[in-house]
């Protein structure tokens, strides 16, 4: 059995985000309401995610803007705080992402038991952030020492804000990360909420049919289908929210509403 089907069990999961209010360290964290406030958002949307019956739960830096190549240790050790009170209510698998620091996310996934970490691990892209280049092998060897080789790798291959200047197709970036041991291959648009490519979807689940392929951003309840109809799953953040905006809580009628959604096409 696969990491990912270890985790998910559930055929093509939806895994829902949890946005962290902006965290200490960067521009937009409210040091007035403090880690408090933090902590009681982001339990007020694992809580209303879960009672929808989502399959499992990805908690992300999303208001730390403007986003890094790589975070501060203040950032990191506030997501481990966030999700580690949150441990006992947590009933579904969950996974972490840093925006845009691997190692770092790693780390937290090991400290917290997440099951998964979401992040760049392949390729080279020019980004509104800076010049992004991984290093897979030695990310790889850290996972390994840090004792968290159980943890899925989830690659984005697409990333937001950015392009690859190698070139390359997705069907071969794809193929190159799934034979370097990827878990699974993310497919996204532009930014989050913006919904991804169909065509790369299906050039990456070509090339890469022993990985899984997951459709990453923009996925909302016009296009799940013919989405889940290509994707092994979907990452759903936006169109959970309230009004459809990534910076609203979540709203828990668009999350009941995309769950049933999901569940059909999973029983399809």
């Amino acid at each position: 059995m696969s990491r990912f089907e270890a985790i998910f069990g559930a055929r093509k999961p939806l895994i829902a985000m949890c946005h962290l209010a902006a965290l200490p360290g960067r521009p937009n964290h409210d040091a007035s309401a403090g880690m408090e406030q933090v902590y009681r958002r982001a339990r007020q949307d694992v809580l209303a995610l879960q009672g929808c019956g989502v399959d499992a739960i990805l908690f992300c830096n999303e208001h730390d803007l403007p986003y890094s190549l790589g975070v501060g240790v203040e950032v990191a050790a506030a997501e481990a705080a966030v999700i580690g009170r949150l441990l006992a209510e947590l009933s579904v698998p969950f996974g972490v992402d840093l925006l845009w620091d691997p190692a770092a996310a790693l780390a937290v996934a090991r400290a917290t038991g997440a099951r998964f970490v979401r992040e760049v691990f392949t390729g080279v892209f020019e980004t509104d952030m800076g010049l992004m280049a991984p290093d897979f092998g030695a990310l790889a060897g850290y996972r390994h020492a840090i004792a968290a080789d159980d943890v899925a790798i989830f690659t984005n291959i697409t990333p937001e804000f950015s392009r690859s200047l190698s070139g390359r197709p997705v069907a071969d970036r794809a193929r190159a990360a799934s034979f370097l041991g990827a878990d699974a291959i993310l497919i996204s648009g532009p930014q989050a909420g913006v919904s991804v490519d169909v065509t790369d979807l299906a050039e990456a689940r070509k090339a890469a049919p022993e990985a899984k392929v997951i459709a990453n951003t923009g996925v909302n309840r016009d296009n799940v289908h013919e989405l889940l109809a290509v994707a092994d799953g979907v990452i759903v953040g936006t169109s959970l929210k309230v009004d459809g905006n990534t910076w609203n809580p979540v709203d828990p009628v668009r999350a009941a509403d995309m769950v049933g959604l999901v569940r059909a096409a999973q029983s399809g």
